[in-house]
């Protein structure tokens, strides 16, 4: 596997740290989790569970990786921690700024052990500025960096997105892309590194086209005032039953196609002039027609061009759809239970590795004892561990 030779330690909870991980570990890398005995990661307990009792959400979000149980408050599990970081080169942590240099495990403390550290830390606003130490969401960050300003219509407002973007494609995205830089630095310099992710800093990158045209010409705009956003044709349009299609015809030739898809082609001229004049009448027609037939009956119909118009799924649908399967976007991962849970499978495809899923998410502490003869303990000092309360 591509990324074989990289052994992580994972501090992280709920998902931009785990999500982050997962992706790592999907690669090949061998990633240990370091988890509270008595504080558990809330996505543990996210309905529906399991017949183990588990969640879902951490069955996928923590596959492939071990787990470590640690009182941190303990300090033989901060001497621990030292330990395994002379193997384990690559650290994530999610804390709030500060918790870790109070642990004793802060990135300064852990490079005199090993100076080929990599070590992340993932937070809502970054290690520095005045939001440093607040609280936060998916969905604060987003309103921060001006994601959703410009989501959602002028009659609703801003609108709670379905999934967690700033988590995710700011948070776990970001910190895989800084590791893996850092990873290939690391074999020309010998040197480790910190990097220092801020979701609301990610969220502001992602502001890609919208913030290149607000900076430029020092003007914003909101809802429904651009091409992609509600301001012209591209949009979802409702059929008879209450389902949807996506319409993203941008181009002449699919605008062509659509038009002349739904009865109206004269109106393909519409579709390429963004003018509010010009936009009306193919929007009012989009609308008036899908409304006419069943999802169903849409879905003979565009199945056959190829207009940029396709059905707005639900999840599993999209399971189960041609494009899907032929990729192999969904995978039976066992678990150590011996069961095995459909999950959604790692996107990125290599021509000469495949992604590997040794085992959906497991237990708190259920590799303790395994980790600890790695590290030379024999089975009368993990008893003596356990007795001094190192595991919780």
């Amino acid at each position: 596997m591509p990324l074989k030779s990289l052994k992580i330690l994972d501090f992280s909870t709920l998902l931009p740290g785990p999500y982050a991980t997962m992706m790592l570990a999907d690669m090949g890398a061998d990633v240990l989790r370091v988890e509270s005995p008595v504080r558990f990661d809330l996505t543990r307990n996210l309905a529906p569970l399991d017949k183990q009792g588990t969640s879902y959400v951490h069955r996928t979000l923590n596959r492939s990786k071990q787990s470590l149980a640690l009182d941190l408050k303990n300090k033989e599990a901060i001497e621990l921690i030292k330990k395994l970081v002379c193997s384990y080169d690559i650290l994530i942590e999610q804390f709030r700024p500060g918790v870790m240099k109070r642990l004793g495990l802060d990135y300064n403390t852990l490079k005199e052990i090993n100076p080929k550290l990599i070590y992340c830390s993932i937070t809502g606003f970054g290690q520095t500025g005045p939001y440093k130490d607040r609280a936060g969401h998916d969905i604060n960050y987003l309103a921060i960096a001006g994601t959703t300003s410009y989501t959602g219509t002028k009659e609703s407002g801003p609108l709670p997105i379905g999934f967690q973007i700033a988590d995710i494609a700011g948070g776990s995205l970001h910190c895989v892309t800084g590791i893996l830089a850092a990873v290939v630095d690391r074999q020309q310099s010998d040197k480790g590194e910190y990097i220092d992710i801020s979701m609301t800093d990610a969220a502001f990158a992602l502001n890609a086209m919208a913030g290149a045209q607000a900076l430029g010409s020092n003007q914003s705009y909101g809802q429904e005032e651009s091409v992609l956003n509600g301001g012209s044709f591209y949009n979802h349009y409702e059929t008879k039953d209450g389902r949807y299609f996506s319409v993203g015809s941008i181009e002449p030739q699919f605008m062509q196609q659509l038009c002349e898809a739904i009865g109206k082609p004269e109106l393909a001229k519409n579709g390429i002039d963004y003018s509010k004049q010009s936009q009306a009448p193919l929007i009012s027609a989009l609308t008036e027609e899908f409304k006419k037939h069943n999802f169903s009956y849409w879905q003979e119909v565009f199945i056959k061009l190829d207009a940029c118009v396709e059905p707005t799924l639900d999840i599993i649908e999209a399971s189960e759809h041609p494009q899907m399967k032929a990729r192999g976007m969904v995978v039976s991962v066992p678990s150590l239970e011996g069961d095995n849970v459909k999950q959604i499978a790692n996107p990125i495809k290599f021509s000469n590795h495949q992604a590997k899923y040794k085992f959906s998410g497991c237990n708190v502490g259920q590799h303790n004892n395994e980790v600890l003869r790695g590290l030379g303990f024999n089975i009368e000092e993990i008893k003596a561990l356990k007795e001094r309360k190192v595991f919780g």
